[in-house]
């Protein structure tokens, strides 16, 4: 689990956790939910982020799926020409 520090003036219910948390407490949150937590900054301090935990707008880029490589151009088609020969005489 991940954790954060409440960082508010007066004790806060916080349903989600099922308990009441005090100021300056470090409470353990879901690792799935600690963005949630740690974006507020103004109520939340980041302690200890889950493994591997990336934070949103900081991926790398990568190709849209549905834009994945383009097919390659069809070839023109061969042109074909016809040889006339002379007429004998």
């Amino acid at each position: 689990m991940a954790r954060v520090r409440y960082l508010g003036h007066e004790q806060v219910t916080v349903p989600e956790l099922g308990r009441t948390v005090e100021p300056d407490e470090i409470v353990d949150v879901p690792d799935e939910r600690y963005w949630g937590y740690a974006c507020q900054t103004t109520n939340w301090e980041e302690i200890e982020p889950p493994v591997d935990f990336v934070p949103p707008g900081s991926e790398p880029e990568r190709e849209p799926e549905d834009q994945a490589e383009e097919p390659p151009a069809p070839k023109p088609a061969a042109k074909k020409t016809t040889v006339k020969t002379a007429k004998e005489g």
